[in-house]
């Protein structure tokens, strides 16, 4: 992928003790810049999270929705998050579901109970308990819960 390298040298420093984290933002930003989606998800993270960074949900919003480019499961998660809860972006309960599932597809776990509590209740999609139940049922075998 572009921009790995960058990516991989800011990972590497951000691990070591006494991390310059200037360094890590200009590598992330890069990287970002040569189109590097995994990079755009750590920085994207960083600024839901007010990691290293000041919160800025707008731009953590953005960054997030890069990766999702590749369907980058814990992008798609997040950004489902940030559509429920209107972080960053105007509330949005069909994005949410859309991209609940899409991480749940991609194997990211906790989205598999978020997509049966969405049918369940109806959270962006028509209410379908039974479907839900299939979800949710599926989330608990799995040790999954909200």
């Amino acid at each position: 992928m572009k921009g790995d390298k960058l990516y991989k040298a800011a990972l590497s420093e951000v691990k070591k003790e006494g991390s310059d984290i200037k360094l890590v933002l200009k590598l992330l930003n890069q990287a970002i810049d040569k189109g590097n989606y995994n990079a755009s998800y750590a920085l994207g993270t960083w600024y839901l999270h007010g990691t290293n960074v000041k919160k800025d949900f707008h731009k953590a919003f953005d960054l997030v929705k890069r990766a999702t480019e590749i369907k980058l499961p814990s992008a798609c998660f997040d950004l489902a998050v940030c559509y429920e809860t209107g972080q960053g972006v105007e509330k949005n309960e069909k994005g949410a579901f859309k991209y609940y599932l899409l991480a749940a597809l991609e194997g990211e776990k906790q989205s598999i109970y978020e997509v049966g509590r969405c049918f369940y209740y109806g959270i962006g999609i028509d209410e379908d308990k039974e479907i839900g139940q299939i979800w949710l049922d599926r989330a608990n075998k799995m040790g999954i819960s909200s």
